[in-house]
């Protein structure tokens, strides 16, 4: 067994001195006699129940464990998610409304509204190279580094490629299948570590790319959606289905992280899909396992079932008042930007091509990436970006700029 941190074994004896052993066992998810285990290891050390934790992942390793508990307790009574977010999160029971300034035009200049999409991380997966032809590997290290460079590069082309570049702020729209979860056996046989494990790692994660990009355009809208990877159920569920969901619990970690900083505002709906509008321009934004349609394969790929499936959120939720423009999507792992055959924006994944991929679909490759566009006032979409997180494969040969044959008469 793996020895546990003073966080862990601090944690323990809170938890112990509020219930009686076997109840406060089956909180931690363990035996009475692992609790008796855990009690006589931290007394060994010197510890107890009112330690304090020094070290910021073991402090956020407690506070998520807490909260895991009492989000599982909360559950077993059927209450909503708005109950959860007063009682769990200290929040505000109903997820703020957007910002001003995203349905208004700027006054500070006509460089229009960044959008960046972030979804389909699959934090924990691991992919082998030689399972994928030698195109693609993936583990939690090279996460942190294609994270980096997605920051990175959203930076770049916003400032450094466009003309006297002054935002009223920027829209990091997460969408979903942020973990790879365990909802399969070979995710759990294969996966880097537990979803909790990743659940830590990315929140530090994220709130330093949060940061990094508040610094620079001082104002920041984060709508967020869960997605099917994400899920504590092994099976999909209907009812019940945001709350029980690891990254719904990340965003209101993060929401409560920030919600001191002037800079940042969340919105984290209590359903699925989240409607918003930036410069006149709605937004309808869901993952994309829920479209009600199946299809795609190796040779149409994603594009008709997401056209078809664009058809039909568009009908249902007009039918409610919540006509949209552009519809964003996740969860297909191909990158399609906004067009005329259908009006959505579809992610890449910053995991990128993977056995899936490969032996199930026999798709083509697909380079791990992220989307980034603009939203104008006037012109409404313009420029549209697929953010590459890894290294362009280089031909050998040296190739002259440009080719063509001359004939000769």
């Amino acid at each position: 067994m793996d020895k546990l941190s003073e966080a862990e074994l601090v944690n323990t004896l809170k938890v112990r001195a509020a219930h009686p052993t076997a109840e406060a066992a089956k909180l931690l998810g363990i035996s009475t006699g692992s609790l008796r285990q855990r009690v006589r290891d931290a007394k060994e050390r010197g510890l107890t129940a009112t330690t304090k934790i020094s070290n910021e992942m073991d402090r956020l390793r407690v506070e998520n464990g807490r909260l895991k508990r009492d989000l599982a307790a909360i559950q077993r009574q059927n209450v909503t998610a708005e109950e959860i977010r007063e009682t769990v999160f200290s929040l505000a029971s109903e997820t703020p409304e957007p910002p001003v300034w995203i349905a208004k035009a700027p006054t500070i200049g006509r460089s229009g509204v960044p959008m960046a999409l972030w979804s389909d991380w699959h934090w924990g997966e691991v992919v082998r190279a030689e399972e994928v032809g030698g195109v693609n590997q993936f583990n939690r290290a090279i996460a942190k580094e294609r994270l980096r460079k997605l920051v990175d590069a959203t930076l770049d082309l916003s400032f450094a490629h466009m003309v006297k570049p002054r935002y009223p702020g920027i829209v990091i729209a997460i969408n979903g299948d942020i973990f790879s979860g365990d909802i399969h056996d070979e995710l759990r046989e294969s996966n880097e570590g537990s979803v909790p494990e990743s659940f830590l790692e990315v929140q530090e994660q994220m709130i330093a790319a949060l940061n990094l990009i508040a610094d620079k355009f001082k104002r920041v809208f984060v709508p967020c959606t869960i997605g099917n990877h994400g899920r504590i159920t092994l099976k999909p569920r209907h009812k019940g289905r945001v709350v029980t969901s690891y990254e719904w619990l990340l965003y209101n970690q993060l929401e409560r992280h920030f919600r001191n900083d002037r800079r940042f505002r969340f919105s984290i709906p209590g359903e699925t899909d989240a409607h918003y509008t930036v410069l006149g321009h709605r937004f309808h934004q869901t993952h994309g396992d829920t479209l009600g349609v199946k299809g795609g394969d190796g040779i149409i790929g994603a594009i008709g079932p997401i056209a078809r499936g664009a058809v039909k959120v568009g009908r249902s939720e007009a039918q409610i008042g919540r006509d949209f423009d552009t519809l964003l999507l996740g969860h297909y792992h191909t990158y399609i930007p906004r067009g005329e055959a259908a009006p959505v924006i579809v992610n890449g994944a910053l995991k990128g091509y993977d056995e899936y991929a490969r032996l199930a679909l026999r798709v083509g490759y697909a380079r791990p990436s992220q989307a980034l566009w603009f939203v104008h006032e006037k012109y409404g979409i313009t420029a549209q970006w697929q953010v590459y997180l890894d290294k362009a494969r280089q031909s050998k040969d040296t190739a002259e700029w440009v080719t063509f044959e001359q004939r000769v008469a």
